[in-house]
């Protein structure tokens, strides 16, 4: 499609400001963390290393940091493995609900938060008996991982085919050789991109968290929200966000690399 010149400009000029939209916000979220004014007074007077200081020491920070990697690590690898195991045997099997269990397993990323969180609040509370906490979260945080695991692995499995591992078979290998040496080779920049996406999924989560964590676990976006509005401690959640906006290019990034890679035709 040709596009005249005025309309080439009010695209560029519309797509600048969305970005600015999304941009902006972030980058002054950066520069105040280096604000030396508690109140964040715009423009600042002045720039300083404090706040990077003392987010360095504060242990609330560096324990609710900890705790979402462990959180974010076990969601994905039961991601891995249930998105996996999902995505064959909906790509490679036929039976009697197949498209209705395709259904339920994407459901949960399309659910808002809040329901997602009350459900399984009461489902861990009333139904289970289980108390809320770092197995809980893991739990609830998976629903949702396993989705972009399955999306991914699915869409390798549609375009690799069946040629290869039936070809692998029909030279003597095994089930379990084919799937060694051919089948999870081809996978394993969908797994990868997969494994990263379902990571930051997990690691920026407060809706279901807040639900499912109960008050002795508290994951990095708990942390910020409850230091938000706290004079001495808002200037060290700029710093905390500064980072995590730094961080949060690196996983996208590699995602996004793998699947163009993958969509090019390159393993």
């Amino acid at each position: 499609m040709t596009l005249t010149g005025p309309a080439r400009w009010l695209l560029r000029g519309a797509v600048a400001l969305a970005l600015a939209f999304i941009y902006v916000p972030l980058l002054i979220v950066v520069i105040n963390s280096f604000n030396a004014d508690t109140t964040f007074a715009w423009p600042p007077d002045h720039l300083t290393l404090h706040w990077w200081s003392a987010a360095l020491d504060n242990h609330g920070a560096r324990d609710a940091v900890l705790t979402s990697v462990k959180v974010g690590l076990a969601a994905t690898g039961v991601a891995l493995v249930l998105g996996t195991m999902s995505a064959f045997a909906l790509q490679r099997y036929r039976f009697f609900g197949r498209d209705a269990v395709s259904l339920l397993v994407i459901l949960p990323i399309a659910l808002p938060g809040i329901v997602t969180g009350i459900a399984l609040n009461n489902a861990f509370l009333t139904v289970l008996g289980i108390q809320l906490g770092y197995v809980t979260v893991v739990i609830a945080h998976a629903t949702f991982c396993i989705v972009v695991v399955f999306n991914n692995v699915l869409a390798r499995l549609r375009r690799l085919g069946e040629s290869s591992e039936e070809a692998s078979m029909d030279l003597g290998a095994t089930r379990w050789t084919t799937f060694r040496l051919i089948t999870f080779p081809s996978l394993g920049s969908a797994l990868l991109a997969g494994a990263l996406l379902a990571f930051a999924l997990s690691f920026d989560e407060i809706i279901v968290t807040t639900f499912t964590a109960g008050a002795s676990l508290q994951t990095l976006p708990i942390w910020i929200f409850s230091n938000l509005f706290r004079p001495n401690n808002a200037p060290v959640v700029n710093v905390v966000g500064a980072v995590l906006i730094a961080l949060s290019v690196i996983p996208i990034y590699l995602s996004q690399k793998l699947s163009a890679e993958t969509a090019g035709g390159r393993l």
